[in-house]
Order: C-alpha cells, then structure tokens, then sequence
C-alpha cells in the first residue's frame, strides 16, 4: 500500500503542477491568441484533471488501508467517511477531488482563450496548496506552524510556476519544425523571453522558502548529519538537482534565448533551436526527478524529527 499511495502522491504532484503553471505561462508568456492555436493545451490540460482526480481516489483508497493496517478498509464506508471528515488528509482528498472535477469539465467545456487559462490555473494552484496540509509543517502548532505551511504553500506555487512553463516550453520546442519562416518561430522567442522576465522572482521565492523549511526540517545544528539519514541523502539530491536547474536555465536565459534571436535574424535558427530543445528537456527531467523526490520526503521523518 505504501508504493501506492506514493505512486498516486507523484502522479497528483506532477499533473497538478502542470494544471497549475501551464495555463499561468500561456496568460504571461504566449499572450493572444497563441496558446488557443495550439493543438495539445486542451488534451493535456484535461488529461492532467483526470489524472488528479484518478489519484485522488487512489490516494485515498490506499492511505485509508495504511492507516487502518487492514486493506479491507478501503472499502468500508465508515471508515472512509471517516478518514474524509475527521482528517486533514481527508479534507485535502475533498478539495482535490472537487478543483478535479471542476477543472475536468472546464478544460473540456470552455473555449481555449484567457478565462481558461484563468480558471484552471485558479483550481490548479487549489489543489497544489493542499498537499502542505498534509506535509511535515502541518504537524507543527503555533506560529510556527502557521509560518512553516506558508512557506510549504509559496514554495509549492513557485516550483509550479517553474515547472509548469517548462512543460509548455518542451511541448512547444517538441511541436517546433523547420521552416524557412522565421516569424513561424517568434511566438517560442516570446515565450522564452516571458519566462525569464518573472524567472529571478520565482527562483527567489523559492530559495527563501526552501531555507525557512529547511530551518524546521533539519536545523542548522543537524546540517553536518544530513548524509546519516534517507531523508537527509534524498534532500542533498534534490538540492543537487535545483542547482543543475539554476544552471541550465541561466543558459537558456542568458545564452539560448539571444541564440534563437541571432539564428532569426540570420534566417537560419536550427541550431539554437536543437539546443533550446536539448536543454529545456534537461531541466525539466530534472523537475520530474525533484517532483518524484518531493513525493517520497513526504513519508519520511525529516532530520529534525531523528
């Protein structure tokens, strides 16, 4: 039961970043009628609802058996009931379930334009904040409690900004062909260029976040210990990887971008093309692999708790 419920926990994870911050990047970073024109925002967006509301149920399903130690009681309707009155994780599975259904039927319902787009990132970033009520700062009371969800929450929605414009980049530079018509490849250079313009705010939030988690999740006195334990290994890989993160998006920024803009004017942007291609695939591999991470810390005790 436990690799179910953290299968259905990366599953929600993912879809829900990208519910989240795909049609965010498609209000800032393809304005117009861009992102109505593309052909996979529908499908994906609708697919991703799905799947949330699939793990959702399976998420509950499967913690209701763990939690009771008898899988029999996934199928028992007191004691689901009671798992979805009584807990926080029972309110979360509600709430998801509901920003779910709603964000199905409005990907499928709705026209593609900016009220979508405003719609789905609004019950994306719903169902993103209620995984903090059921993290490690849930546990504690007080204020700092309070300051430790706040943190989860913000941390949570900035990654989703991140990761979810790196899902509609690599579907955009995916979907790219050559074409002896540059201006067939200015709405990608807008994009990128969007990105960058709130990048350094999200990266910041971020980082500020993930240390005031980190206070409370490890302690500075426990910093030298990290290795002695699986959630102090995982941490140190998921840092790892934030900073290969960092690295490859300040080459898309400051290298990739003025690339594609060169090759445009040039009539020939191919290669910066293959090489945006390669690296936003890289960076958001490297997304999916923290996202997955993220999924397993949540069922560890955190090195302060050790």
């Amino acid at each position: 039961m436990e690799a179910a419920v953290v299968g259905a926990r990366i599953a929600q994870f993912i879809t829900s970043v990208v519910l989240f911050g795909t049609p965010l990047f498609f209000l800032y970073g393809l304005r117009g009628s861009a992102a109505a024109k593309l052909p996979w925002a529908r499908p994906l967006l609708a697919a991703c609802a799905g799947v949330v509301l699939l793990g959702a149920g399976v998420s509950l399903l499967a913690q209701t058996a763990t939690m009771a130690g008898d899988p029999a009681a996934a199928f028992d309707r007191e004691t689901l009931a009671s798992v979805l009155s009584d807990s926080a994780f029972g309110a979360a599975i509600l709430v998801r379930l509901a920003a779910g259904a709603a964000a199905l039927i409005a990907a499928l319902a709705l026209p593609k334009g900016s009220r979508l787009w405003l719609v789905l990132a609004a019950l994306g970033a719903t169902i993103l904040a209620t995984f903090a009520w059921t993290g490690h700062g849930a546990a504690e009371e007080g204020l700092a409690g309070e300051a430790h969800a706040a943190a989860d929450v913000l941390h949570l929605l900035a990654a989703g900004v991140w990761l979810g414009a790196l899902a509609a980049l690599a579907l955009l530079l995916a979907t790219s062909r050559p074409s002896d018509d540059v201006d067939a490849f200015r709405p990608l250079h807008r994009a990128l260029a969007g990105f960058s313009g709130i990048g350094s705010a999200v990266v910041a939030v971020i980082l500020v976040t993930g240390l005031v988690n980190s206070w409370f999740l490890v302690g500075p006195s426990r910093i030298g210990s990290l290795a002695s334990s699986p959630y102090g290994l995982l941490l140190m890989v998921k840092v790892a990887l934030f900073v290969g993160m960092l690295a490859l998006a300040a080459a898309n920024r400051f290298r990739h971008t003025p690339d594609l803009e060169r090759g445009m004017t040039a009539k020939d942007p191919r290669h910066a093309i293959a090489a945006l291609r390669r690296s936003v695939l890289l960076e958001t591999s490297a997304g999916v692999a923290i996202l997955i991470l993220v999924s397993v810390l949540g069922t560890l005790a955190p090195v302060a708790a050790q």
